[in-house]
């Protein structure tokens, strides 16, 4: 650890990148042939008085998976101070889904040395919200995010071979990192905490083989203070600390804050900023491992939802707005250096939601209404280093 009169470097900006902004082949099976989620986009309205939708891309609607379009992006994200994009990474019992923004896309880019990538493995239940016409009610199941062994194994050998070898993957101390969104999910659908730890060491031990150190092993810690109890873990450090996890991240504020609390339909952003970071500084001094914290843009989920039903609380996407401008994002961008400055990391790492979380409100991509302001606070904040 860095001694008290030490200065803190720079922390690594990375920016949750979601790719389904271009065609799937499940998508088309779901929803119809061409559909991307710009058309939730689109169609979106506004809700109640004073609501900002739709919300207009500058650069869009445009197809993620080429090039062409991902090169500019790498291009804003760098010239910006964003040094990375944390790419939600989906993989089922029958393998990938939304990975062409990836593979066709941002690893065929021309200038994909300017920028990192490293996956996010979103191994999240999927659901059908594209839109959700259930109010209240959970909507209906489309994949499941638990995997066994057999798909763990598949993924172990197309991550290590694709994407960790890639001269621009991210590495800590020479480990390629790799986030896991649901703890809960990866024990429960590999059969327990042994049955983890055994796969998570045959992770390891690929990467050994590929010639790594190891792998950096990431814990987004949503949800972590309600693991199932069959786990078997006292507190969520005993069971990070288990399974080898290396550092913790945070995937957006509202994760740590009671979002049916306060006011509805707008709600207010600084009050959830205040309670992500409080929740931050717990994490970080009962963890054991660093907790990097998280700046999020903001959340507007309703694009999610169908446009014909009145707007009213329920659980996601149902959830209050959270319109916030650049000046409040640039508050969260302090408090991000300061949880930095006050538990002084080894490596340290801010990361940022999101880069282009269209139907979720929060994005840095510009729009028609802040243009690249979001952008320019992180370059503001944390200058570029190349």
């Amino acid at each position: 650890m860095p001694s008290s009169d030490e200065a803190v470097q720079r922390p690594k900006v990375l920016a949750y990148y979601f790719p389904s902004w271009h065609e799937d082949t499940r998508n088309a099976d779901w929803f119809g042939e061409g559909w991307t989620e710009w058309r939730l986009v689109a169609e979106a309205s506004p809700r109640f008085p004073g609501h900002r939708q739709p919300r207009v891309p500058v650069h869009g609607p445009f197809d993620e998976a080429t090039a062409d379009h991902s090169a500019w992006q790498i291009d804003l994200a760098s010239d910006h101070g964003v040094d990375g994009f944390l790419i939600d990474f989906y993989w089922y019992d029958d393998g990938p889904y939304l990975q062409r923004a990836l593979d066709e896309g941002l690893l065929a880019a021309p200038n994909i040395d300017r920028i990192e990538f490293a996956l996010m493995w979103a191994n999240h239940d999927l659901v059908n919200i594209f839109p959700s016409t259930s109010g209240t009610r959970t909507p209906p199941m489309l994949r499941s995010g638990r995997v066994g062994r057999p798909a763990f194994d598949a993924f172990t050998e197309h991550v290590v071979g694709r994407y960790f070898t890639h001269p621009s993957y991210l590495t800590v101390d020479g480990r390629p990192w790799l986030s896991v969104y649901e703890i809960g999910n990866l024990v429960e659908g590999l059969g327990g905490v042994e049955q983890t730890r055994d796969a998570l060491a045959s992770l390891e031990q690929a990467a050994l083989d590929a010639g790594f150190p190891g792998v950096h092993l990431d814990a987004v810690v949503w949800g972590m203070s309600v693991l199932p109890s069959g786990l078997g873990m006292q507190h969520p450090g005993a069971l990070l600390d288990e399974l080898g996890f290396r550092s913790a991240t945070s995937y957006v504020w509202i994760h740590h804050a009671d979002v049916h609390a306060g006011a509805f339909p707008a709600g207010d952003w600084a009050a959830v900023r205040r309670s992500a970071f409080d929740d931050y500084h717990r994490l970080g001094s009962e963890l054991g491992i660093p907790l990097h914290p998280d700046v999020t843009v903001g959340w507007d989920s309703s694009p999610r939802t169908s446009q014909r039903t009145a707007w009213r609380r329920g659980g996601y996407p149902w959830l209050p707005v959270w319109d916030a401008g650049p000046e409040e994002f640039a508050r969260g961008l302090a408090m991000a250096k300061a949880h930095i400055d006050r538990f002084r990391p080894v490596s340290p790492v801010v990361t940022v939601n999101a880069w282009n979380e269209w139907t979720e409100g929060s994005y840095l991509l510009p729009d028609t209404d802040h243009g690249t302001a979001f952008l320019e606070a992180i370059r503001a904040a944390f200058p570029p280093l190349r």
